[in-house]
Formats: C-alpha cells, sequence, structure tokens
C-alpha cells in the first residue's frame, strides 16, 4: 500500500504544468507553545468496506467517509453518532453517471459535492425522497483553462476555488458553470532559479491541500511537501505564509519534471470558526522507503498542528496513531480521523 502510494505521488506531480511566479519571503515558526499527547478511540464498524480511508466529513447526523482507492464506490456514509452504516455513493465506472476518481467531498448547506480529477468535473448529490440513498443532481464540467484539478472549495452557492497547477498563480475562482472567473495568489518561493528554470516543477512541487471557511472568510493551503502554511483572508484580502523547520517543498527536477525528495509534509486542513487545524507528517522520503524494504508499511501523519486563522502556532497534538483526514468539532472537543494503516479506520480524539 504505501509503495503504492509513493508511486501515485510522484505520478501526481508529473500531471502538472508550467508558467511563472513571483515569490515572498514567509514567517518562520520554530515551534507549537503548547504540546499535547493524545490517545485515539477506534470507533467499531458493523461494514468492511474500505482501501484507503482518505477524507473524513461529519454534516449533521451523517459522517462521510472518501475512500481514495474505493472498488465498487468511492463514498460511503454512516449514521451519527453510532457509525452504523447507511449507504454508498460515488459509484466507480466510465459511463456518465459513475466517477473515474474522487479526490475530495465538500458541503455547502444542504447541498454534497464531490470533484473527479480524472473526468475534470464537480458533481453534485442529493438525498432521496426515500431518506435510504443519494443521488446525482448535477454535474459541472470544469473550464479546459484549468489544469488537472486535485482539491476544491466552495466559496458560496455559485463559486469554486481550485488549486491552480500552472505556475501563474496559486487559486483559481471558477463559476457555478464550470468556467475559470479569475486567478489569484503566488507561489510564496524562494527558490530563484526554480521560478527562472524549473516553473513546470516548481508548480507541482507545491501541490496543496485547501479548505475555506465562509464564516470567517479564511482559505487555508497546506503543502503536500516541506511544511508551508498559507493563510487567504478573502474579506480583507490579507496573505501570511508560515514556515516551518522543514521549510519549502523539496525536489529534484528530471526531464522537466519536479521529483519529490524532503519530506512528505502535510495531508489534511480545515478551517474552523477558531482556527486552522492541519495533519502533519514530516517523515523523509528516504526514511518512508528504508521501512518499505523493512516491511514496515505505516502511511500518514502522527501531529495535527493547530494554528490560528493568522496563521500563528498555537497547539501540537502528539498522537498513537498514523492518520490521513480530520473532521474537527471544536464545540464537542473532538476530532475524527482516518488511518489508512488499521481494519477499524475511524479514529476519535478527545482535544485537550
Amino acid at each position: 500500500m504505501l509503495v503504492n502510494l509513493i508511486r501515485t505521488l510522484c505520478l501526481l506531480f508529473l500531471l502538472a504544468a508550467c508558467t511563472s511566479a513571483p515569490h515572498k519571503a514567509g514567517l518562520v515558526y520554530a515551534d507549537f507553545p503548547e504540546t499535547h499527547e493524545l490517545k485515539g478511540e477506534a470507533i467499531p464498524l458493523d461494514t468492511a468496506l474500505f482501501r484507503y480511508p482518505f477524507r473524513i466529513r461529519v454534516q449533521e447526523d451523517k459522517v462521510f467517509v472518501l475512500d481514495l482507492h474505493g472498488t465498487d464506490h468511492f463514498c460511503h456514509v454512516f449514521r451519527y453518532p453510532d457509525f452504523s452504516y447507511w449507504t454508498s455513493f460515488g459509484k466507480r465506472g466510465e459511463s456518465p453517471d459513475e466517477q473515474l476518481s474522487v479526490e475530495n467531498i465538500r458541503w455547502n448547506g444542504k447541498k454534497l459535492w464531490l470533484l473527479d480529477a480524472n473526468k475534470s468535473e464537480l458533481t453534485r448529490f442529493g438525498c432521496a425522497l426515500s431518506g435510504d440513498s443519494l443521488f446525482r443532481q448535477e454535474t459541472v464540467k470544469l473550464d479546459r483553462a484549468l489544469l488537472r484539478a486535485l482539491d476544491f472549495a466552495m466559496v458560496d452557492d455559485s463559486t469554486f476555488i481550485i488549486p491552480d497547477y500552472s505556475g501563474d498563480n496559486r487559486f483559481c475562482r471558477v463559476n457555478r458553470q464550470g468556467r475559470l472567473l479569475h486567478k489569484m495568489g503566488v507561489i510564496p518561493s524562494s527558490n530563484e532559479e526554480a521560478l527562472q528554470n524549473a516553473r513546470p516543477a516548481l508548480a507541482q512541487a507545491w501541490r496543496s491541500f485547501i479548505d475555506y471557511n465562509p464564516r470567517n472568510g479564511v482559505l487555508a493551503a497546506v503543502t503536500q511537501l516541506g511544511e508551508v502554511l498559507e493563510v487567504y483572508n478573502l474579506k480583507d484580502s490579507t496573505h501570511v505564509v508560515r514556515i516551518g523547520l522543514h521549510g519549502e517543498p523539496e525536489f529534484k527536477v528530471a526531464e522537466g519534471y519536479g521529483i519529490p525528495t524532503g519530506i512528505m509534509g502535510f495531508s489534511d486542513v480545515q478551517v474552523t470558526d477558531k482556527a486552522i487545524y492541519a495533519v502533519f507528517h514530516g517523515r523523509s522520503f528516504k526514511e518512508i522507503m528504508q521501512n518499505a524494504q523493512k516491511g514496515i508499511q505505516v502511511d500518514g501523519g502522527q501531529y495535527i498542528y493547530v494554528f490560528s486563522l493568522h496563521g500563528e502556532p498555537l497547539c501540537k497534538y502528539v498522537l498513537d496513531h498514523y492518520i490521513y483526514g480530520i473532521s474537527v468539532n471544536e464545540s464537542e472537543g473532538i476530532i475524527y480521523a482516518t488511518d489508512v494503516n488499521q481494519d477499524d479506520p475511524i479514529m476519535k480524539y478527545k482535544m485537550k
């Protein structure tokens, strides 16, 4: 499983494209004022469905789990809080009403959206009148001007934000019809050589996971390589770059493509009403490959970093499991997480 992940990661970097990007210095953080160790509770499930549980979303009385390598369906739904199985959707296949892939799922009010990068489509699902299943309500074909979309966020009912992998900018604003409205932001790299001579590779290496909270207007992006957090406030147009001890994404150029070196960085981020939560790995590719050769196949991050809405480091949680995706409930003080390494992949952590 781990070797397949590394191959997939390298392939994703090979799929991006080119052009230019200016840069600016970031604010370095060295540590967090608080560190807490958390012990998780595995949630027992009444069915075995998952191959690679990548994302988890808790919405009212339902829990949605995205299986990145799902066999029959990519998404599975459980009742909350007892986690009994409800239904599956996002059927895998090549027909018009099926999915070739699912990169992320998002809620906007009562509307559930998913992104299929292989089809370059966003699809909206709704609940059937019988209340026992979900069905496709709308499909949005993305503008051809957009390169392969690997993540998205909802700004409002009529606008999506999608990371820009052309290297020109950081994000694309896309309307409800899938058309590109405009681009915003820049890659905040200090790598002058890459900016001048290897811009396609730089764009690939800076692949980021994003989240947006419409209540406070904060858009957060965390790099899959290295240790960089960006915070954009879309209400006051401020932008902060925070760089950790592992620095910017590291890569080498081979035949014009960016091949990751350095470390695995972040794998998920959530912007709540009060803070920004991000799953951090911090393990080098060398270490990952050495462990794989020894038969040690542990995948995921053992840390959750908590930042303020302005990007200041607040707290570091050290976990007893390696996780990938999170769903944070600040009012209940609970974090649900996915662990791809075990048969019961949903973990529950109580925050301190």
